[in-house]
């Protein structure tokens, strides 16, 4: 048996290789037409960059890039690269690292841990130090956590943003019920109950538990807000099967088998993708949702009816007696063995810069949002009345680590979710495949079994 007390950096790559194999064997959706990707040469600075919600973002970005290239004389090969375009991204990257012909930088949401255990990146720490004394700490804290290893940073964040909770203000409100009430979990629940009307289209909870990253992100948010998790504090003994996960995961099925709250879920809920409940909330058909703010800044740029009856709330309060909630970061990477690191260092921090930047922040309606404290200006907060919640996510003093709470943010976690076990483990309680009790401790073995694949054994 292999010793447990393995150090950080073992852990991290172990399990970043058991990822690597569970992303390769097709558990994350996986588009039938692949694309290689862009091969880095010496000479030619080679970016590609996720996609963005809103076209007109993605269009600045890209033109930024390219006048900064255009104005330093630097040939460029610039590209969209969305991971799931590429089936087994990381199989993928890792090829072109140990080829030496990886691109120099990527803007993406990527697993940093992944990505580090994995040995695809380049310490990028005195980029992160000098963008910090420009513009001050990085937020949220979750974001050292994610890509700081070994004392180094492996990432730069560039953006933050956060998952809200979205509530038809002029729904409650014809029920008599204050935005206050829908503060613990019990309280949102009973109240989307009470504003349910399905004979008039309006049903109260938005919120799906199949296998989606909403899906997944809700599940354990509740299974966190009961005292549940995957493992203990060191993110190496999986300790899924408790008293705590048992409680969440019979307060899931209660809400979504249940008779009682069966008038509050939508028809069809229980397949429901992660667009599904961007579509109800903006046909104005549920009442309370969780969404990335892709949904409310959808509403906006179409002047849907729904934006000015919206209010973002935080998220439920649980039986740890406080909401668990933090922002998220998407990130700048240098690829391990870039040829042009010096170009790549200059790119980053010239698209941080407050007017490169801000023009994106405007545009993005909340998804696009800076990752440095003293860019979140007074300005900026009062240019939406609901930034004032997104900046008390991103700054909570109270650090939630999201799937791997209480351990940092790791690959095993990761590839927890790109296992989909989460929405497994729910799908068996509602199709009655399983008791809840019978559904915890079958997620709890195929944990186990991820683990021992990554050679933590148990």
């Amino acid at each position: 048996m292999k010793d447990k007390n393995l150090n950080r950096r073992e852990f991290l790559k172990t399990l970043a290789g058991a990822s690597a194999v569970v992303v390769a064997g097709g558990n994350i959706l996986v588009y039938a037409q692949e694309q290689d990707l862009p091969q880095g040469a010496e000479g030619k600075l080679t970016v590609i960059h996720r996609t963005e919600y809103f076209s007109e973002v993605q269009d600045l970005f890209r033109a930024d890039v390219e006048e900064f290239a255009a104005s330093k004389g630097i040939q460029l090969d610039i590209s969209t690269a969305n991971p799931e375009m590429f089936g087994d991204f990381m199989a993928k990257m890792l090829a072109a690292v140990q080829a030496g012909n990886a691109p120099d930088l990527a803007y993406h949401s990527l697993s940093v841990p992944q990505l580090y255990g994995l040995g695809l990146v380049e310490d990028v720490t005195n980029v992160v130090e000098q963008a910090v004394s420009m513009y001050g700490e990085v937020v949220p804290q979750t974001a050292e956590r994610n890509a700081v290893q070994d004392g180094k940073w492996w990432a730069v964040p560039f953006i933050s943003n956060a998952t809200g909770w979205f509530a038809r203000k002029d729904v409650f409100d014809a029920k008599g019920i204050s935005m206050d009430d829908l503060t613990t979990w019990d309280g949102r629940r009973e109240a989307a109950l009470e504003v349910s009307d399905p004979d008039n289209q309006m049903w109260g909870w938005g919120v799906t538990v199949n296998q989606s990253g909403d899906g997944h992100g809700f599940i354990m948010n509740i299974i966190h807000s009961f005292g549940g998790s995957i493992t203990d504090e060191t993110g190496l003994k999986v300790n899924f099967d408790s008293p705590e996960t048992l409680a969440a995961v019979e307060w899931l099925t209660e809400t979504y088998t249940s008779d009682k709250y069966k008038p509050m879920l939508p028809p069809g809920i229980e397949s429901w993708t992660d667009v599904s409940n961007n579509e109800a909330y903006l046909a104005g058909t549920v009442a309370v949702t969780q969404n990335a703010f892709s949904v409310y800044a959808k509403a906006k740029a179409d002047g849907n009816p729904v934006f000015e009856n919206t209010a973002v709330l935080h998220a439920g309060v649980g039986p740890v007696g406080y909401a668990l909630e933090s922002g998220a970061n998407s990130w700048m990477t240098i690829f391990k063995g870039t040829k042009n690191r010096a170009a790549a260092e200059e790119l980053i921090l010239h698209m941080l810069t407050p007017e490169v930047f801000t023009p994106m922040v405007q545009l993005g309606g909340g998804l696009f949002l800076p990752a440095y404290k003293n860019l979140w200006t007074e300005d900026l907060v009062n240019t939406d009345p609901n930034f004032k919640v997104i900046e008390e996510i991103l700054f909570n003093p109270i650090i939630y680590n999201g799937t791997s709470h209480p351990a940092l943010p790791n690959a095993a976690a990761d590839a927890v979710l790109a296992a989909s076990i989460p929405s497994q483990m729910m799908a068996n309680i509602t199709t009655g495949r399983m008791t809840p009790e019978e559904a915890v401790k079958d997620a709890h073995k195929k944990i186990v079994d991820i683990f021992e694949e990554g050679g933590i054994m148990q």
